[in-house]
């Protein structure tokens, strides 16, 4: 919601927020993207106009363009971030035509053609004249394995350089922020995904040694509730598992004598047995893991059978035993890619660009190996399936391509 000198600014366009969900905006990075754009645009036309949201026009639009595209070069934004502001108010003002708010949207349009997919012929668009054609898309940005590395025992252990302990160094969380990163960096998932994994998730009591495990990612955890499948590697999976039982054990017996559970707003406090697809409810019931959104996993805690609240269900905790949001991990990564520079390299790693890197690295490996099947004779091809998902593997603490 938007507030004006501590009030709701307008019922009306909270109700759009709330809305968005159902109208295709779910993540909520996209949530926060659009919270955003419509407070900068809000407070244009109130200091600049003084106009309401809903009183806005064509001329104000105009306004708003020179105010934030030709302003100076220290306060200009890009034609990218242009375009997502105009996608975003476009929604809006299409919302408030929908619900008899306004007669029109402040926008105009022209037709254009768009060339059709698999054959089909061109389609004329409606085109909103705000837009800008030239706007660069956005790169995808990846990072080198020896990137990866600095930032990793660098950046993110506390290492010095040459791989020795820091002076003064005092990241107690160390271990823990690599383990992520490696999770991210060999798994693909997004910040979120990753954030919330419950502990249960990697407790897999039927595992072999030395084999990768596939793991379902319930629908609602993942965008657009969508649901699909990872493969951990076997060495990253046993990392966790250390992780699990040294620190995160630690973690837990803090949450523990604090009684840590109190501070949550809102708990959902389930029993530990529980089913592949459900959770028991401490006061009766069931609840489908499918349906449970990222925020709602960051409120479940575990409890004893006696129901005494026990632990956060959540893999990844603080030092006093909470659930690390994602905005957390993000700070943390920020800080890794100053200590980083502070050493003098050149990095400056968020988490989605892992992501980036898992896609760019697989594409490669799969090009070899298609390369290599091509060139070998007529016969049984090899199983290149078990390198879908291991982008490094571990070599005396260094990060190697498999081969």
């Amino acid at each position: 919601m938007i507030l004006r000198d501590g009030a709701l600014y307008d019922p009306d366009l909270d109700r759009f927020f709330r809305d968005l969900p159902l109208n295709g905006v779910r993540s909520r990075h996209s949530l926060r993207a659009y919270g955003y754009d419509v407070l900068v645009w809000v407070r244009f036309l109130s200091e600049a106009c003084a106009k309401t949201v809903w009183q806005a026009d064509r001329h104000d639009v105009l306004a708003y363009h020179r105010v934030r595209r030709r302003a100076e070069a220290g306060q200009r934004i890009s034609a990218a971030s242009w375009n997502r502001a105009v996608a975003c108010l476009e929604r809006l003002y299409r919302w408030g035509v929908h619900e008899k708010l306004i007669a029109e949207a402040p926008f105009t349009h022209q037709s254009a053609w768009r060339q059709g997919y698999a054959g089909r012929r061109a389609q004329i668009a409606a085109r909103n004249d705000a837009y800008e054609p030239s706007a660069r898309r956005a790169d995808v940005s990846f990072v080198t394995l020896d990137d990866y590395r600095i930032f990793r025992d660098v950046g993110l252990r506390g290492l010095l350089p040459d791989g020795g302990t820091r002076a003064g160094a005092r990241d107690r969380n160390g271990i823990r922020n690599a383990l992520f990163s490696d999770l991210l960096v060999t798994t693909g998932l997004r910040l979120e995904e990753a954030s919330f994994l419950f502990a249960s998730d990697l407790s897999f009591t039927d595992q072999q040694p030395g084999r990768q495990v596939w793991l379902d990612l319930p629908d609602a955890l993942t965008k657009g509730d969508r649901g699909r499948q990872i493969l951990i590697p076997a060495r990253l999976l046993e990392q966790v598992r250390a992780y699990i039982r040294v620190e995160r054990v630690h973690a837990v017996a803090k949450f523990q004598g604090r009684s840590g559970w109190r501070s949550f707003d809102r708990p959902i406090l389930v029993h530990r047995e529980r089913s592949n697809s459900r959770l028991r409810p401490r006061d009766g019931g069931d609840i489908a893991l499918d349906l449970l959104s990222p925020e709602e996993r960051g409120r479940i805690i575990i409890c004893a059978d006696d129901g005494t609240p026990e632990e956060p269900a959540v893999l990844w905790l603080s030092e006093i035993g909470l659930p690390v949001q994602t905005n957390s991990w993000e700070v943390i990564f920020a800080r890794a890619s100053e200590r980083c520079r502070s050493f003098g390299f050149d990095v400056n790693i968020s988490p989605h660009q892992l992501r980036h890197t898992f896609a760019v690295h697989m594409l490669a490996m799969l090009i070899q190996h298609r390369l290599r099947d091509a060139a070998l004779p007529a016969g049984p091809m090899e199983d290149t399936g078990r390198f879908s998902a291991i982008l490094f593997s571990r070599s005396n603490g260094s990060l190697v391509m498999p081969t």
